[in-house]
């Protein structure tokens, strides 16, 4: 049976990795092939990402691919959500994508309110208020009369913005779209009104085109100097989480999945995008997903405050393995310290263990008082964070959930899907870990007319990948 090759590109806020992937129409296999670097750069007080950096990388990954004669079916870019570039009308990249994490969109949500209402955003476009929107992102880029916008033609998100430099073709794929409050999930149309609100022409942004559809071959140039010939590079669901959706190994619709890593985003996969007051008031987002389906998901602080501390511990001498980290946990009993991990004090604090501490004085629960302390107040607060968040969505969806599953990096995690399947009282199917560039290379497979629809590629994953299931066991303490 014919072997088809993939090359799947996911790069995260922190690094970027290059994945082979294959099918012979039963088996799926996966391969690392490079794993590379993706920092912000601050330069004069604005944080961007070296988008040039990441294309050097990305060659790299081709000619990998070429020196091991792997021949590939096609290409596929998959990245984080609501960042873009802009372009001039010569094609000229003009400038860095100015990072999401840079504080010029700070209280820019509550200036843009002062044009268009709060309400009325959310009910035009179902996502999330976040500072770092995309919407925010352009009427702060406006208002500070940031030189690329004013020179820009067209505005590329940033899968878009990598295919476009290996393939010289500009589109705008609709799951990264998604994310950046522009996009109304009923119409699948970008929200002039809003556009025109934040001073910005509707005309920067093409109309967004589905996933699975071929951007162009590489360049004659890059095809040359890779080795690699002139490769189809095609649309996959160009937000991470939408390919990581993808992969989960469910059989039947009735379930809720967690994303787990950095971030911890929780959802459901819907038919329609849900926009109630109730939707409105919890601030749960649509975000779009293959095949006409909405993501609807909160995203909620997750392993983000674990880092932090292992950072500060590590600076005082004390470093930990990930195994001890767990011991730690395990060893430190529950904690009577739970908090809320999306308190703003803790989304970018100075010292991430005293404002824990400040959260847990301010709530009168006791401060940790050791570093395995710290570590169990986060796996707990994190458990019972999903169990809230989880009992929200059963309120607003029209089915019942039957068992959650965790994809991601921190699918790894044993000990914190225990303390989850016990919080939330349902199962806990883990796995698989690698989920988004799974999804990545299986919706090329899709592209290619190999497998069938998302069910297909779920049943694929199911049978490649073990997952394990935790049972709720509420006494466990």
């Amino acid at each position: 049976m014919k072997k088809y090759s993939f090359l799947a590109f996911d790069l995260g806020a922190t690094s970027g990795r290059s994945i082979l992937g294959t099918l012979d129409g039963v088996n799926f296999e996966m391969n690392e092939l490079t794993r590379f670097p993706n920092t912000m750069m601050e330069i004069h007080g604005k944080y961007y990402w070296n988008v040039f950096g990441l294309y050097e990388s990305l060659k790299e990954g081709l000619k990998v691919c070429a020196k091991q004669g792997i021949e590939l079916t096609s290409v596929g870019i998959d990245t984080w959500g609501v960042d873009f570039g802009y372009v001039g009308s010569d094609g000229t990249l003009l400038g860095l994508p100015r990072a999401y994490r840079d504080p010029y969109t700070d209280g820019a949500p509550e200036d843009f309110f002062r044009r268009v209402p709060r309400d009325r955003v959310y009910g035009l476009t179902g996502i999330q208020i976040m500072n770092f929107n995309s919407l925010y992102q352009l009427f702060r880029a406006k208002q500070t009369c940031f030189a690329p916008l004013e020179a820009a033609d067209k505005i590329l998100f940033m899968p878009d913005l990598l295919s476009y430099l290996l393939t010289g073709q500009q589109v705008c794929e609709y799951t990264e779209a998604s994310t950046s409050q522009l996009l109304n999930p009923v119409t699948r149309r970008f929200e002039t009104s809003l556009l025109e609100a934040a001073g910005v022409p509707a005309s920067l942004l093409h109309p967004p085109v589905d996933p699975g559809a071929v951007i162009g071959t590489l360049t004659d140039a890059l095809a040359e100097e890779t080795g690699i010939g002139k490769v189809p590079v095609v649309t996959v669901a160009g937000h991470d989480t939408a390919s990581a959706i993808i992969s989960v190994p469910a059989a039947n619709p009735h379930f809720a999945y967690l994303s787990s890593g950095t971030w911890s985003l929780m959802g459901v996969e819907t038919e329609a995008p849900i926009l109630t007051q109730d939707s409105f008031e919890k601030n749960f987002t649509n975000e779009g997903g293959i095949e006409g389906t909405t993501r609807f998901l909160k995203n909620i602080t997750g392993m983000w405050l674990l880092e932090q501390c292992r950072k500060e511990w590590e600076k005082a001498g004390r470093r930990y393995s990930y195994p001890e980290i767990v011991q730690m946990a395990q060893a430190a009993g529950k904690s009577r310290s739970i908090i809320n991990p999306d308190d703003p004090r803790l989304a970018a604090p100075a010292g991430m263990t005293r404002a824990i501490a400040e959260v847990c004085e301010d709530s009168g629960r006791p401060v940790p008082d050791t570093d395995a302390a710290y570590v169990r107040c986060i796996f707990d607060s994190l458990a019972n964070r999903y169990r809230e968040v989880l009992e929200m969505l059963s309120s607003m969806i029209p089915f019942p959930i039957e068992q959650l599953h965790v994809i991601g990096g921190g699918s790894q995690n044993a000990l914190l899907n225990q303390f989850t399947a016990d919080a939330i009282g349902l199962p806990v199917v883990a796995g698989p870990s690698e989920a988004t560039a799974i999804g990545n290379c299986l919706m090329q497979a899709k592209a290619a007319g190999l497998v069938k629809d998302r069910w297909e590629i779920r049943r694929i994953v199911a049978r490649s990948f073990p997952s394990q299931t935790f049972l709720p066991q509420p006494e466990m303490k």
